[in-house]
């Protein structure tokens, strides 16, 4: 699990080191153990009068693969100094007014055990056609358990955060110890 102290390192670390013209504001930095994904917002393009959805969303798209061919390799450099740093992989997103796109971005394999009736569940959704196969329905699953419960997921990533700083506050938990990671 990452601590406050890993995101807080390295969203400074990008603000430093990210060119200053690349985004509007600071970029969305989510980091796990496995990954860093790092999404900025860019300029969305200037469309003269009333377009359509689709006009608007083909233009976003443009803007969006624009960004991703001119800061191909700066974006290539910065990633690889972070994964030294880290040990883990960097992916990359961008949002351009209502569309987002994410770049690359590590599929880790996770390893469980489920029983029939979970089993069941996977095998439901593959044969109805919703999923391709038992990892792509347990990676639904786990979506759509995000979406459902957001705010608990926030208050208990907030709990352990906590619990993370009365560690470090505690009988031999210094703070001043630098990441061995970095």
């Amino acid at each position: 699990m990452s601590t406050q102290t890993e995101n807080e390192r390295v969203r400074g670390w990008l603000t430093g080191r990210l060119p200053a013209r690349w985004f509007e504001g600071e970029p969305e930095v989510s980091i796990d153990r496995d990954e860093i994904l790092v999404v900025g917002t860019i300029k969305a393009p200037e469309q003269d009068g009333e377009v359509s959805a689709a006009e608007r969303s083909a233009a976003e798209e443009g803007r969006i693969r624009q960004f991703r061919e001119d800061t191909r390799e700066k974006r290539i450099e910065i990633a690889r100094e972070l994964e030294h740093a880290t040990r883990r992989k960097v992916a990359w997103g961008v949002q351009a007014g209502g569309t987002r796109t994410v770049f690359t971005s590590l599929s880790a394999p996770v390893m469980t055990r489920l029983r029939q009736p979970e089993r069941q569940v996977l095998d439901t959704l593959v044969d109805a056609g919703v999923a391709r196969s038992r990892s792509d329905a347990l990676g639904w699953c786990v979506k759509l358990v995000a979406q459902h419960s957001e705010s608990w997921l926030a208050e208990l990533r907030e709990a352990m955060a906590k619990v993370e700083d009365v560690r470090r506050a505690g009988p031999g938990g210094d703070t001043n110890v630098p990441n061995d990671k970095q």
